[in-house]
């Protein structure tokens, strides 16, 4: 029968470090700390446990922490990730870097999102080390930077690391979030001809001429609501941004409009390229004025890891036996560094706590659900990679 070593103490004390560490990504808000600090932080809590463990500066203000605890050989390998980065907190109503705990909750920025899901996975690491369980295969722990924007730091983890498979410990509510959403970031420019307002036998209006395809794009919405994923839903696309015109007596010569598209799995880079190639030649074949052109800037695509994949299936039977939950399987609307594994071949699922306020002026977690996360893992891990 299975006795976890999580202490659970060590694990609240940890998540308050952590949380008091100003973590906050750079790109989002100028000036921010960034991760070096908690990267830091965080080497050392492994080196603590007996790991070789490493910080990784990706660029300035920017790092990841990594360490390894070495199986003996013959089992399989499995990475325990977890970003260390969070979002802005000015408009916060409690102090985000002073943790309080309230009826089981502990509130400040990046609880819920994710210093609890990575305080979950390295508790899971500390029992298997306090337990002195060896282990066959290995164990990755990896606090990477940058989450929050382009995740640089899985990028950087996984240029060189290869596992069996993935746990991200993104809050979860201890459901398995095997499947998620991806998303392309479009940019679509009409061109105009600038001219004095008054000259309408000369002035191409670009703005005007950008009604046609937010008109389309709508019908796109449209379309896409007809094809569904089983968990995640329709794809969706949106306008964001818009911007255009030079002054008020003057045909605009150019319109930028901004452009989210969300897949879902079995769509690729090349089906929103063709959407919108279709999109922009149907209205140029009925007005000789439309000028348009495109650019993906940023794509991530959709994942969909089976429910029948091995570390799935170590997460179901591992929450039976830890805790006496059967963990149901979800998917999410929102990306996740998980894509950035399964691209690579690696089954990668997030697994962790319950709260609430990502992102928000209130933010907790429930600190029940991280001891139970890092029970599950630490059964995950003994289960997953062996014992000797």
């Amino acid at each position: 029968m299975f006795k976890s070593c999580v202490d659970e103490k060590a694990a609240t004390e940890l998540l308050k470090a952590l949380v008091k560490i100003d973590s906050v990504n750079p790109t989002l808000v100028p000036g921010a700390k960034g991760e070096e600090e908690i990267a830091e932080y965080v080497a050392n809590w492994l080196r603590g446990l007996g790991l070789k463990a490493k910080v990784d500066k990706i660029e300035a203000k920017r790092a990841n922490a990594v360490g390894t605890l070495k199986g003996v050989g013959g089992g399989k390998s499995l990475m325990l990730n977890g970003h260390i980065d969070t979002v802005g907190y000015d408009y916060m109503t409690i102090d985000p870097l002073k943790p309080v705990v309230k009826e089981g909750r502990m509130y400040g920025r990046g609880t819920f999102d994710m210093k609890g899901g990575l305080v979950a996975s390295l508790a899971a690491l500390k029992a298997v080390v306090d337990s002195g369980t060896q282990l066959k295969g290995d164990v990755v722990v990896a606090g990477v930077c940058d989450e929050e924007f382009a995740s640089i730091g899985t990028e950087r983890v996984m240029e060189k690391t290869r596992v069996d498979a993935a746990i991200i410990g993104e809050p979860s509510a201890l459901q398995i979030e095997r499947c998620h959403k991806g998303f392309a970031w479009i940019d679509v420019e009409t061109k105009g001809l600038a001219t004095h307002g008054s000259m309408w036998e000369t002035g191409v209006d670009a703005i005007a001429k950008m009604g046609n395809v937010l008109t389309g794009l709508e019908a796109i919405g449209v379309k896409l609501q007809k094809k569904k994923h089983p968990v995640l839903g329709p794809a969706s696309v949106h306008a964001g941004i818009i911007k255009g015109g030079l002054e008020l007596s003057t045909y605009p010569d150019k319109c930028l409009l901004q452009i989210e598209r969300r897949t879902i799995p079995g769509e690729e880079r090349k089906d929103v390229e063709a959407e919108v190639e279709a999109l922009l030649k149907g209205i140029a074949d009925k007005d000789l004025k439309f000028k348009a052109s495109y650019e993906i800037t940023f794509y991530r695509g959709p994942m969909d890891v089976p429910e029948t994949a091995d570390i799935c299936q170590t997460i179901v039977a591992c929450s039976k036996e830890a805790i006496k939950l059967t963990p149901a399987f979800i998917g999410g609307s929102g990306w996740m560094d998980t894509q950035i594994m399964w691209e690579k071949g690696i089954p990668a699922v997030a697994y962790g706590p319950a709260g609430e306020g990502a992102h928000a002026a209130v933010e907790w977690v429930d600190l029940d659900s991280v001891v139970d996360a890092a029970k599950v893992q630490e059964l995950v891990i003994r289960r997953f990679c062996g014992e000797k």
